[in-house]
């Protein structure tokens, strides 16, 4: 009786996880420096294998602690205090590319004079058209969002899982195809990362985008997976929420990138 849980909180057991993401993330820290310095990238590729080994592991630990029913009503919301939290330091990392973009577009640095040669975008460089396949793009990664949204409503409100299942299985069908025509179009670029101040800017934003959605497509893929061996409930879905609410926020940095470097900054 003296060891009886009388409290909604989960105390978990002595774990492994945060040592080993921090090594990985030092190693990979580390390893991508010596790569900058032409040591080449098997420091760095070290380092991510054990952090994606460490993500593996701690969220599978995750899932089992929610399927056991440690995560309580009070855990849940933990739980999703900590995902905003998160969703907003994601939003402050892509305030920083955006601040480079709209800084080198309004003050644009020339040879000369800045006053008089700065240019933007800079001279040689064309610029996608905004109205072909970016516009594409972005209707294709709003009717992912929209069908991330269906999935979401189909558990909720009506507890219909094969709905889920096929709104899932949309999300991430459009969000691969989303992928696919990004490598497209930097396979198809007039320009390169490296020699302007234009191309680092688009590539930084636009391809760290392109990370998260490969990241987000993932994230549903793995809540298809669990939707298939009956996981979530319309009370316990918090995986399921997450990863919609980081499917969101992506579309809308989407849009932000598709409005501010595609169009305005043509």
């Amino acid at each position: 009786m003296a060891h009886e849980k009388n409290h909604d909180y989960h105390i978990l057991n002595p774990s492994v996880w945060p040592f080993l993401s921090a090594l990985g993330a030092f190693i990979m820290l580390f390893g991508a420096v010596l790569w900058m310095h032409g040591s080449g990238p098997w420091g760095f590729l070290i380092g991510f294998v054990l952090v994606l080994y460490t993500m593996f592991g701690w969220w599978a630990d995750t899932i089992q602690e929610n399927q056991a029913g440690d995560h309580t009503p009070v855990v849940r919301i933990g739980l999703r205090y900590g995902f905003i939290l998160f969703i907003m330091s994601e939003v402050m990392f892509f305030a920083a590319w955006f601040w480079s973009f709209f800084k080198h577009a309004m003050y644009p640095m020339g040879p000369e004079s800045p006053a008089v040669d700065g240019v933007w975008p800079p001279a040689g460089i064309e610029t996608f058209d905004p109205w072909h396949l970016p516009l594409i793009n972005t209707l294709i990664l709003l009717c992912s969002g929209a069908a991330a949204t269906w999935a979401h409503h189909a558990l909720v409100h009506e507890n219909n899982r094969e709905d889920m299942k096929w709104g899932l299985a949309l999300a991430v069908g459009l969000g691969l195809i989303f992928t696919g025509f990004q490598a497209y179009e930097y396979l198809h670029a007039s320009f390169g990362f490296a020699g302007n101040i234009y191309g680092a800017n688009f590539f930084m934003a636009t391809g760290f985008h392109g990370a998260h959605v490969i990241i987000g497509t993932i994230f549903l893929f793995v809540c298809l997976l669990r939707v298939m061996k009956g996981h979530f409930t319309p009370e316990n879905h918090v995986g399921f929420e997450a990863a919609a609410w980081y499917w969101h926020f992506v579309d809308v940095v989407w849009l932000f990138l598709f409005a501010a470097i595609y169009i305005w900054g043509s």
